[in-house]
């Protein structure tokens, strides 16, 4: 079906603020938001932490105690988006929500294996296993707004919200639904996680201040810095859309995923598996590598992964744009990195400004891109959003200026 799929409405939470706007414009002054926790057995650990949103005053203090803390930050954020969108007009059978996550309730699981190792089983929260999958997020953003057409749930690690928001791109597409609720969230920062990513040696090393860790592309970068938070976008069909005289943000034009299916953490050294993503989505959005302005980069700030995507941007031919990396100032939010940074990049088209890299004092010198390190006024009429996760899973989206 020739169906369009258009952006409506955005919501942000994260370390920079809880709102879209608010994020917005701390993003373009640079605000550094990164600050110390202390984690027993590991010291101070740098973190990202998002303030509490207000869930008993949305939804009421009952409903609010019915979900993990990732299940607040998803339907709070979708609160925003929907109510930015406006009176869609439609039937809740005809609008659903597709969120990415990685790690589900893990608060709630942390909390019950105290309990159970404290206290015994028998006294566990019997909410322990609905609140902890993976898709509590998602069932929480729908049962609190009521969305009752199309259900997806991705867990592609930290490619999931990237995913999501693809996968309801199709179902509008392929006429499955009017609207979608679509993008990410992630509450990771407990003890375990964060003692797991540390293990792993994936965590910036702590020798740093906490707001000059996250260092995108530079060559001092010695790991990711964990944040939590959502990004939601309300995707809508074109023509309905405009029927109701929405404001139209963005369009969604194209949508691309591929697996290296190689190692089980570290990329394709080459890149090519996120490289084949891009060049799936520049496809099914009729273009070419040379047309796209801006690339919002997965760039978490380990040695392996930075260096892989910007081969993998020359090797699909785009390293020609402007690139950025807001995971400097927003950090690593796991499964919701890819609806936080796809809001941005919308925001980026509708103020033609795109955003800095900050800490990026010794960019890497090959492959060589062009990093921006302050806002850039610029038309962007073609952006990507690039988001990739543990298991070699690739995603890419393209976001453009809306043309009737």
């Amino acid at each position: 079906m020739n169906r369009r799929v258009v952006v409506t409405g955005l919501g942000i939470i994260c370390a920079l603020g809880s709102s879209a706007e608010e994020v917005w414009r701390a993003t373009r002054a640079g605000v550094r938001a990164a600050e110390a926790l202390h984690v027993e057995g590991l010291g101070e650990v740098p973190t990202f932490r998002a303030s509490d949103p207000d869930a008993d005053g949305l939804f009421g203090r009952r409903e609010a105690r019915r979900m993990d803390r990732v299940g607040v930050l998803a339907a709070c954020a979708a609160a925003e988006a929907l109510g930015a969108a406006g009176d869609h007009g439609l039937a809740d059978v005809q609008i659903g929500a597709s969120l990415g996550n990685a790690h589900g309730g893990v608060a709630t699981l942390e909390a019950a294996a105290q309990v159970a190792e404290e206290r015994g089983l028998q006294r566990i929260s019997p909410l322990t296993i609905p609140l902890g999958l993976p898709n509590s997020a998602a069932a929480a953003t729908a049962r609190t707004h009521g969305l009752r057409g199309p259900s997806a749930s991705l867990s592609t690690a930290c490619a999931a919200g990237s995913d999501a928001i693809g996968v309801a791109a199709e179902l509008i597409r392929g006429g499955r639904a009017e609207a979608m609720v679509a993008g990410g969230a992630e509450a990771p920062i407990t003890r375990m996680t964060i003692g797991g990513y540390a293990r792993l040696g994936a965590l910036a090393n702590g020798d740093r201040q906490p707001a000059a860790a996250s260092r995108p592309f530079d060559t001092g970068r010695d790991g990711f810095v964990i944040g939590e938070g959502a990004g939601m976008l309300v995707l809508e069909e074109r023509q309905h859309a405009l029927n109701r005289g929405a404001t139209i943000l963005a369009e969604v034009t194209g949508y691309g995923t591929s697996c290296d299916a190689g190692h089980i953490t570290d990329p394709d050294p080459a890149g090519q598996g996120p490289a084949r993503a891009i060049r799936i989505a520049l496809d099914q959005a009729g273009r070419s590598p040379a047309e796209v302005d801006y690339v919002n980069a997965h760039a978490t700030s380990t040695p392996v992964g930075d260096l892989a995507e910007a081969r993998a941007l020359v090797a699909a031919g785009v390293h020609g744009a402007m690139v950025s990396a807001t995971k400097s100032l927003h950090g690593h939010t796991l499964g919701a990195a890819g609806g936080i940074e796809a809001a941005l990049s919308v925001l980026a088209i509708r103020d033609g400004i795109a955003p800095p890299t900050i800490n990026l004092d010794d960019p890497e010198p090959e492959p060589a891109l062009r990093h921006l390190t302050e806002c850039t006024t610029a038309e962007i009429g073609v952006a990507l959003s690039n988001s990739f996760g543990f298991g070699g899973h690739n995603a890419c989206l393209v976001l453009e200026t809306f043309r009737d």
